[in-house]
Formats: C-alpha cells, sequence, structure tokens
C-alpha cells in the first residue's frame, strides 16, 4: 500500500458530501492504516460524512483520524489549504481524490446561459486542474502518489439538454490522460472514474418514473453510490501501481450498446 514508512496511508477527498463523496469516504476508511482528510463547500454534507463513517483517532487498522476542511474547489488557494492541511496533520498525502462536480441546467445549447457554461467549467474542470496542481506539489518531492478525479459516462457519450456537463466531463477524462503522462516520471498516477448514473438525494424530488428512462439505458439498472466507490478504492491502491492515464468506466452497462 501506498503510505509513509510507517505503513500508514493519507487520503484527501475534495467533494466528500453527498452520495458518492460519503460512499467513497466510507469505502476508504474502512480500509486498514487509512487516514482521512474531507473537504466540501457544504459544512452540513461533510458533517453527514463524518458522522457516518465513525472516526476514530487512527490508533487502530480500519480506524482513520480524519481532519475535516471547507473548500470551494473553483478556488486553487482553498484546494491548496485542503493539501496543506493535510501534510500538516499526518505529513504526507498518498492520495487525492477529487470527487466534487456540479450538474449543469437541462436545456439545448442555444438556451443555456455563459453562466451556466461558466460554472460547469469553474467547478468541473477546473476544480479538478486544481486538485492535480495542489497535489503535485506535495506528490513530487515525496516522490509520487496517486490522484483520482470524477469524470462521467456522459464524457464519453452525448446527453441531450446536458451540454455543458457532458463537455466538461470530457475535459475531466483528458486532463486525466495530459496529467498521467505529464507526471508518470515523477511516479505519480493519474486516473479518473467515469460513473454512469445513481441514485442519489438529487433525485428525491422527482415524480414517480422519472428515471424509468434513464435506468431502462442501463442494462444492469440503475445502480448506487457504494457500486461506484470500489473503483476509486482500486485506483487509490498499490494494486494499480501499473494503471495511470485510465478512464474507469463503472455505468450498469450503460455505454455498452
Amino acid at each position: 500500500m501506498t503510505g509513509s514508512a510507517a505503513g500508514r496511508r493519507v487520503v484527501a477527498i475534495l467533494g466528500a458530501g453527498g452520495a458518492l463523496g460519503a460512499a467513497i469516504t466510507a469505502r476508504l476508511a474502512a480500509e486498514p492504516d487509512t487516514d482521512l482528510v474531507l473537504s466540501d463547500l457544504s459544512e452540513a454534507s461533510l458533517a453527514a460524512t463524518v458522522a457516518g463513517i465513525g472516526a476514530g483517532d487512527g490508533s487502530g487498522a480500519g480506524d482513520s483520524a480524519v481532519e475535516t476542511v471547507l473548500a470551494d474547489v473553483s478556488r486553487f488557494e482553498q484546494v491548496e489549504e485542503v493539501v496543506a492541511r493535510a501534510v500538516k496533520r499526518f505529513g504526507r498525502l498518498d492520495v487525492v481524490i477529487s470527487n466534487a462536480g456540479v450538474l449543469s441546467p437541462n436545456g439545448r445549447i442555444h438556451n443555456l446561459s455563459t453562466d451556466d457554461w461558466e460554472r460547469a467549467f469553474s467547478v468541473n474542470v477546473m476544480g479538478a486542474v486544481n486538485a492535480v496542481k495542489a497535489a503535485v506539489a506535495v506528490m513530487r518531492p515525496q516522490g509520487g502518489g496517486s490522484i483520482v478525479l470524477t469524470a462521467s459516462v456522459s464524457g464519453m457519450t452525448a446527453w441531450s439538454h446536458a451540454a455543458p456537463y457532458c463537455v466538461t466531463k470530457a475535459g475531466v477524462i483528458q486532463l486525466a490522460k495530459v496529467a498521467a503522462v505529464e507526471y508518470a516520471r515523477d511516479d505519480i498516477r493519474v486516473n479518473c472514474v467515469c460513473p454512469g448514473t445513481f441514485r442519489s438525494a438529487i433525485h428525491d424530488d422527482l415524480p414517480e418514473g422519472a428515471l424509468d428512462p434513464v435506468a431502462a439505458r442501463h442494462p444492469l439498472g440503475l445502480g448506487q453510490a457504494t457500486d461506484v466507490a470500489g473503483a476509486y478504492a482500486y485506483l487509490a491502491s498499490d494494486a494499480a501501481r501499473w494503471t495511470t492515464g485510465s478512464a474507469l468506466v463503472v455505468d450498469g452497462g450503460y455505454s455498452a450498446p
């Protein structure tokens, strides 16, 4: 396992609130010798994630010590602070998971505003860029690490009425590939996960049956956030030591046809 000489691994998760962020956090917190730095824009979401894992003091296997930081990923200095907090608390940073993102408004391209596009780019693309920049500043001198970005199967396909989301997620996929090539000699691996649609709180207010057409396009049906979390655990681990520049698709078969 990538980590310190003492055997513990330090993981920072940006966008740790929400269904996927909480699922990733829980999955990694359950692994031995893993300490966490969790950040989100929402204090309430972050608190719910921390409560969900029953954070400890890091004194035993599978018992993670946890540091929390509020951060807006579109602001580099705030992402940099998350990384700095990890180094200050734990002395190093082995894994950065960039999971913060926003959906775009439902509309055809000619009906979307410049603000709609700029918000999607500032969070989805620049948030990932900021994570890479902040992570490599620490990982290069320490001798390597793993960076995992959250893209989407929408970055590989075409979702009508969601152009900013699709375009920005395609950008995240390409960012992972370019960063993987640029930092391979520094022993820094950069990959991304491309989830399909899974049930989360953003669907709670939808009318009954609203997701049926979406589910029909997923041969295995709609998943849960926990179905995706394992991909992050793999890419963060030494089991993926020869994996970089990949876009790992976890979509219930959505992109197969």
